[in-house]
């Protein structure tokens, strides 16, 4: 074949990467053009993946996956190449994240990151990188991670999932950033709390005890009425299926729930949080 480069997988997961696209569009018996065609890409773009001189996006890995009908191959491996400093677990999760009918989240600490400001989610990763903890290019890869998956959960209606966010008191009471910086976050969680599709609720310091979880949890449900769990420790994260062991998270999180403040009470707190820090 005229001009066709030779592919190196194991130059790098980039270069693995095109070489699978190349693989599976040439099993079909389809040239570049062809494939650009179904992807709505031009087929320069389509070599450039091919051959690891561009980076596939987020979009470009879905509209592959429609074209090829590869299951989410290509939005799997696309996470994996883009995300490696994400912790096990994490990546698969968030392609479930995108379908879910309803997400039930519980941060401690930290706002949740579907609900973190752009500004407030720099400070973060610009503190994990001077720690040593990622690289300068893996912080703006979380970031653009981030924008995301939150930009994916603002489908349109009726799409746009039930979103169920429980925060321990210190998220909205650590200061991150500034006072510039938390008051626009602090802005962000009650505008958040207004829409018509999510219920925000803050687990006060005084129920002590009763506190059911000690982690961060996320709980997904899915389109068949499945729910996966993710939860993660400091180095580990895990994503369970298995609903012997989901249930009773799902559960505890219900009693959360009940011990947290209500919507409205919860606002009024970080409204009063918010006059603290101006």
């Amino acid at each position: 074949m005229v001009n066709r480069k030779e592919l190196n997988p194991e130059r790098s997961p980039q270069a693995a990467y095109g070489a699978r696209l190349r693989s599976s569009r040439e099993q079909r018996g389809w040239k570049q053009e062809d494939l650009a065609a179904r992807m709505e890409y031009s087929s320069t773009h389509i070599s450039s993946v091919e051959t690891g001189r561009k980076m596939p996006t987020l979009r470009f890995a879905r509209s592959a996956d429609l074209a090829l009908d590869t299951g989410g191959m290509f939005e799997r491996k696309y996470r994996e190449i883009r995300h490696g400093a994400l912790l096990e677990g994490f990546s698969e999760y968030v392609g479930y994240e995108s379908r879910a009918t309803e997400v039930r989240l519980y941060e401690i600490g930290i706002i949740p990151g579907l609900l973190q400001t752009p500004d407030y989610a720099r400070v973060l990763a610009d503190s994990a990188v001077r720690r040593g903890t990622i690289t300068p290019e893996q912080a703006e890869e979380r970031i653009s991670f981030l924008a995301e998956r939150q930009a994916a959960l603002m489908r349109p209606r009726p799409r746009s999932p039930m979103v169920f966010v429980t925060m321990d008191e210190s998220c909205v009471r650590r200061p991150v950033g500034g006072s510039t910086v938390m008051d626009a976050q602090l802005a962000r969680l009650v505008e958040f709390a207004a829409l018509p599709n999510t219920v925000l609720q803050i687990a006060p310091f005084e129920i002590g005890e009763r506190r059911t979880f000690d982690l961060p949890v996320n709980l997904l449900t899915l389109p068949d009425r499945s729910v996966l769990c993710y939860a993660e420790s400091q180095t580990q994260g895990h994503l369970d299926r298995e609903s012997t062991s989901v249930m009773p998270v799902l559960t505890a999180y219900h009693q959360l729930q009940a011990e947290a403040l209500s919507q409205a009470a919860s606002v009024a707190v970080i409204e009063q949080v918010r006059k603290g820090i101006l």
